[in-house]
């Protein structure tokens, strides 16, 4: 019996290991591991817990890189966390690993619209067309292509054509609205608004979407009426009391906005976007002062609430608080090392600080990381800007506005970079994304008022100035560019009308003042605008952009240098960074005859502005002047340190290599590399055809010197340099005629013998 007991116990042992030897080879069949991934994502992605969704695809992936199902769903997770990068390359790879998987082709061509990639969405698009034609999604989706393709026919008949498909789609009757919209069908777009809301009556942005409508078309009450049911319906839901706030501010009713959010907050204590929406709301509308002391009380009772803390972060380095912005973000770095948001912050204070070098080391690092972080790519574009490197920063912020279109102040950025070129449909374009994006803000419809003045288009920069001045009717930037446009229409009466309504609204307006003496000087009454600018700086003495003014008509106007320079001394004195003040104080002592004084002028005012170069290159023309080549080279290598590509310092900085002897290759390269960038330029002529002659190639440089002479016939050196190159080549009367030409224009002009020897040896 002591045998069978045993005998007994280990058949059950063995039992049990079998049943686990099973169950471990279960666990290892990856189809059946994949399939629990797949699973356990499905589950976080259902409950709205997408990053740990994703951990679970990515599992699943691990095991089979060809899962297909996994690529999709990791795909629809990264939709939801936007990282649309990430979904576009999830879903390619879905199609690659099974063509037939519509939704992903679906879902990719809609990412490409977002994208404004229309001809590789419209490959989709066709493909599923023809093997989905009962699919509504799929015309949606193709409406909105059209859409994007400004094919408003077209979008509007695949819309009807999906709602044919399915009637009964609230969301597909507000795309049909807002296209109606765009076509100005006004009454059909209240009616498909009206039907979205039929169809899903408490749907927030049903319900919304009509409110706005009947704000855009000025029928407030309606909008009211609409925006408030949406806050009976969705109570726990701030955004419709956003709206509301919005459409109050519309009215001009900005106290009442702000008393409203005043009293929403309280109704959502413990709904961060809730309880944010005051302070928001102040950010949003630029009173960041307001804005600041409402974050300080969220921050005291909200100490945990990241958002806040970011917030008012952001709030304090904008307010130039960079101490107890520093303070708190080096918190937040402290307990997340790796938080990109913090690591940015620390880039915008080292920007303010004027660390910009330090600044694109920190975003750098970001971007290693993250190559499509868009704000990243927007601020090391403005520390790029304040290191002078405008292409770089352009560079980055059109891949700002590439990733992410709703950054506006990368609009407003490249706007300043249209306006800095002269580029007006540029500058149509940043205006309209910026009245896209906030079209209660008024300097978007003026930007694209200053781009159809610059293109003669008159009557449509009138009405963009309105629009302006509906937004904020006391704006003195709308009536300057009012003045702007008159004068531009030889309205004078008119214009000097406007400028002085800018003026009186901002006193210490120069742009203001500027237009009101520019109508002056138009009608060729200098005493007046001297006379004007003087009873301005009586008023307000301590305005340095007045005294320019004043200095600018004296020196221009009567020939006045003595008045002129006490003048630029007062801005000077008064700003002692202002580089315009310092550029023209040193201008005028140059003219008077006193180049030592303005030498020490630039080289003072380069040391107040380290990153303004027009010091350096004024410092080294006096330099070279002097014939100090060493101080001039020293001055035009610092140019090229904040600015590689600058071409005016590549072409002096060839001249002084050139007359130092140094290397000559070297020379001759930046010569002609700046020759490519100022090709109308006469130095830049002057410089590669001295470059030449160095070289012995006389032709080249003959040619290149007549053109310098051609444009600045009156530069005594540039007839020197072309009598040499005539000497060198044996054309000895050619070389007489410069030689004349050279002792009339300047008697003692210094290197004029070595010429007289030229001719010499070229006669013998």
């Amino acid at each position: 019996m002591r045998n069978a007991k045993r005998s007994g116990f280990q058949y059950a042992v063995a039992a049990v290991c079998v049943l686990a030897a099973l169950l471990t080879g279960c666990s290892r069949d990856p189809n059946v591991r994949k399939q629990k991934y797949l699973e356990s994502g499905q589950r976080y992605f259902d409950k709205g817990q997408y990053r740990e969704a994703a951990i679970q695809f990515e599992n699943a992936i691990q095991v089979d890189s060809r899962f297909a199902d996994a690529h999709y769903k990791l795909a629809q997770t990264a939709m939801k966390l936007q990282q649309w990068p990430s979904a576009y390359q999830e879903l390619s790879t879905t199609i690659q690993l099974q063509p037939d998987q519509y939704a992903a082709h679906l879902d990719i061509a809609n990412l490409l619209i977002l994208g404004r990639q229309f001809n590789d969405a419209k490959e989709h698009l066709d493909l599923l067309v023809q093997k989905q034609p009962n699919n509504p999604d799929v015309y949606i989706a193709r409406s909105n292509y059209y859409s994007g393709t400004n094919n408003t026919t077209a979008a509007l008949a695949d819309m009807q054509k999906a709602l044919q498909l399915d009637p009964n789609r609230s969301d597909a009757y507000l795309n049909l609205a807002m296209l109606q919209m765009g076509g100005q069908q006004w009454d059909g777009a209240e009616a498909s608004f009206k039907k979205a809301v039929d169809l899903s009556p408490k749907s927030t942005n049903a319900l919304l979407s009509l409110g706005n409508f009947y704000q855009t078309r000025g029928r407030f009450p309606e909008a009211e009426q609409w925006f408030r049911r949406a806050i009976a319906t969705a109570a726990d839901d701030p955004s419709p009391r956003l709206s509301l706030a919005g459409l109050y501010l519309a009215e001009n009713k900005s106290g009442q906005a702000e008393e409203f959010l005043r009293q929403s907050k309280k109704d959502f204590p413990n709904n961060s976007v809730g309880y944010r929406m005051l302070g928001d709301f102040y950010f949003a509308n630029n009173q960041l002062d307001k804005a600041t002391d409402e974050y300080a009380v969220l921050y005291r009772d909200h100490a945990k609430d990241m958002v806040v803390k970011k917030n008012y972060i952001q709030l304090l380095i904008l307010k130039d608080r960079l101490d107890d912005a520093r303070k708190l973000n080096s918190e937040v770095m402290k307990a997340k090392p790796d938080d990109q948001d913090a690591q940015i912050y620390k880039g915008e204070i080292e920007i303010r600080g004027g660390k910009a070098s330090d600044a694109i080391n920190t975003l750098q690092a970001v971007l290693k990381n993250d190559p499509d972080n868009a704000i990243a790519h927007y601020q090391q574009g403005l520390a790029f800007d304040q290191l002078g490197n405008t292409s770089r920063a352009e560079a980055e912020w059109r891949d700002a506005v590439r990733l992410r279109p709703e950054i506006v102040e990368a609009h407003r950025a490249l706007a300043g970079v249209a306006i800095h070129r002269s580029d007006a449909s540029g500058l149509a374009q940043e205006a309209d994304q910026i009245i896209a994006l906030q079209p209660a803000a008024p300097d978007g419809y003026l930007l694209r008022a200053v781009a159809e003045i610059d293109r003669k288009q008159y009557a449509t920069a009138d009405e963009y100035i309105h629009r302006s001045l509906e937004k904020e009717p006391n704006d003195p930037a709308a009536y300057v560019q009012l003045g702007n446009l008159r004068m531009a229409q030889s309205q004078y009466a008119e214009a000097q009308k406007a400028y002085q309504q800018a003026l009186d609204q901002d006193p210490n307006s120069t742009d203001a003042l500027g237009g009101v003496l520019n109508v002056d000087l138009v009608q060729k009454q200098p005493d007046t605008a001297i006379a004007a600018a003087k009873t301005q700086l009586a008023r307000y003495p301590s305005n340095a952009g007045f005294h320019i003014m004043l200095g600018q008509l004296l020196m221009e106007q009567k020939k006045d240098l003595t008045g002129a320079e006490q003048e630029f001394k007062q801005a000077s004195d008064l700003d002692k960074k202002n580089s315009e003040a310092l550029v023209k104080l040193g201008s005028v002592q140059s003219e008077r005859g006193n180049t030592d004084q303005a030498l020490q002028t630039y080289l003072d005012g380069s040391k107040a502005n380290p990153k303004e170069i027009a010091f350096n290159l004024l410092a080294g023309g006096i330099y070279e002047n002097k014939q100090d080549w060493d101080h001039a080279r020293q001055q035009y290598q610092k140019v090229l340190a904040i600015q590689p590509d600058n071409p005016l310092a590549s072409n002096n900085l060839a001249y002084v290599m050139l007359e130092q002897g140094g290397n000559l290759d070297v020379a001759f390269e930046m010569a002609r590399t700046a020759r490519r960038q100022l090709p109308d330029n006469p130095n830049s002529a002057d410089t590669l055809g001295w470059a030449f002659y160095h070289k012995g190639v006389y032709t080249s440089a003959i040619t290149l010197f007549k053109e310098a002479v051609k444009k600045d016939p009156d530069n005594a050196v540039f007839n020197f340099h072309l009598g040499l190159a005539y000497a060198k080549s044996g054309q000895a009367a050619l070389a007489r005629q410069q030689l004349d030409r050279v002792v009339k224009l300047k008697p003692n002009f210094p290197k004029v013998e070595e010429l007289r020897r030229a001719v010499a040896e070229a006669k013998g």
